[in-house]
């Protein structure tokens, strides 16, 4: 059963002292992201995002930093919603945010490429708004620590 909450996974890693942000193209969609995806029946947040990193980037982490920047998704986002089991007066989910240092992807049938970018590149390339605050977020404690 799908819990109602989303999770978002933003891969990074340093390189010549400047943090690079990998960002994923759907396979199903023209649109440009980080890891996402939904808790499965009594999964908390974070062992979402640890699974999700794993099935969507081919990456166990370890090491998961959990970010302040959550965002609210509306249902209709989730067409399957109903076969969920979802209350019918939910009308938005939670998605909260991770980051996590890794070297690169194995990506998932989800995906058809990823590539690395700075901050700038990265929030242009960037569809939701949600991983546009998450990755100023990472990017601000990246850069200030």
């Amino acid at each position: 059963m799908r819990a109602p909450f989303q999770i978002l996974a933003i891969p990074y890693k340093i390189v010549d002292g400047q943090p690079l942000f990998c960002v994923l193209h759907r396979a199903d969609h023209d649109q440009w992201q980080f890891i996402a995806g939904g808790g499965e029946d009594d999964e908390t947040p974070i062992r979402a995002a640890k699974r999700e990193i794993f099935e969507e980037g081919g990456v166990t982490v370890t090491d998961l930093l959990p970010l302040d920047s959550i965002c609210s998704i509306p249902v209709e986002i989730f067409p399957k919603r109903r076969e969920y089991g979802w209350r019918e007066d939910l009308y938005v989910v939670p998605e909260y945010a991770f980051a996590f240092a890794c070297d690169d992807l194995v990506l998932s049938h989800e995906h058809t490429e990823c590539v690395w970018l700075s901050y700038s590149e990265a929030r242009e390339k960037l569809h939701w708004d949600s991983n546009k605050t998450a990755l100023y977020e990472l990017h601000s404690r990246l850069i200030l620590s």
